[in-house]
């Protein structure tokens, strides 16, 4: 094997797609206490975590991987002498980037010829998810550590993630978007169109109604594809949502109907709880990167 590919929890990776793919997962924790931690995809499901938000309104919240965390990942693939892509959040959401740079440095004290290399993908959930997809095709493809490496550099800036949400609640809270944007949804249930991008995310526009958002995104990516005049089949799309499944396929649908792009399912990904914190329980949209080898 040329190297192993690590990620964090936060590219919301399914366990069947992380198991065929050879892929080492670094696991956020949440808590609905403040106290209890567990890690995620452990401690409860996914269902579970968002009915509990969605029926209860319960507030939850998340805890990063720690550098322990990431040291106990990477040891194994040490001292076996392979090497280490290790792809991260985006360094403007979470700490967790820092926390394997931290456990790279002290593995590095004992085992100075280590090669660990830490990308911070500048991407979330879904789009994280794809850029790992990407480097797992470059692995199979038999790529080299340096030119895995350069081509992630290349494409991590192409991923976008368009998406709404039922409530702009858990961004605010969670300090990710604009007072004035908030005020304006809770006041009169604006559905809010939002783009993450660059590692961060900003208001895309707004909406009365969910369809009319979910209408409002696809124009949004094709204005987005004419304008910077890019060829659709040089991106691979994947449609992530949190709570609702059949929502999510419909999506998808309307999607495929109205683009010529046909969304991947060989990427097995749903919205996690560790980003459901931030979102709340109805995250929809879709996300996109380019190709390494196009």
């Amino acid at each position: 094997m040329n190297f192993q590919i690590i990620s964090d929890g936060a590219c919301d990776l399914l366990p069947e797609y992380v198991k065929r793919n050879n892929i080492k997962i670094v696991s956020f924790y949440v808590t609905f206490d403040g106290e209890n931690y567990v890690k995620e995809g452990t401690g409860i499901s996914h269902d579970d975590f968002y009915r509990r938000m969605a029926e209860n309104h319960e507030i939850p919240k998340s805890s990063l991987p720690s550098s322990g965390d990431y040291i106990e990942a990477f040891m194994p693939f040490v001292e076996s002498n392979t090497p280490i892509i290790c792809i991260c959040i985006t360094s403007k959401f979470s700490g967790s980037y820092n926390s394997a740079c931290m456990a790279k440095d002290e593995i590095l004290e004992t085992h100075p010829d280590a090669q660990i290399e830490i990308v911070d993908s500048t991407l979330n959930t879904m789009s994280e998810a794809l850029l790992v997809n990407e480097t797992v095709r470059m692995r199979d493809n038999g790529l080299t550590l340096s030119e895995a490496l350069y081509h992630i550099e290349n494409i991590k800036k192409t991923g976008r993630i368009y998406f709404t949400v039922g409530s702009l609640e858990y961004l605010i809270k969670n300090g990710r978007i604009g007072k004035l944007a908030t005020i304006a949804g809770d006041k009169l249930g604006i559905k809010p169109l939002i783009i993450m991008l660059d590692g961060d995310i900003s208001l895309g526009g707004i909406t009365r109604t969910r369809q009319k958002a979910k209408k409002n995104l696809v124009k949004l990516i094709d204005k987005y594809f004419s304008e910077n005049h890019l060829n659709y089949n040089d991106y691979n799309f994947l449609v992530g949502t949190g709570f609702e499944l059949e929502e999510a396929e419909n999506f998808e649908n309307l999607l495929e109907e109205s683009l010529p792009i046909k969304c991947t399912h060989n990427v097995e990904s749903r919205i996690g709880t560790t980003i459901g914190c931030h979102t709340g329980p109805y995250p929809l949209g879709v996300a996109f990167i380019k190709k390494y080898d196009v």
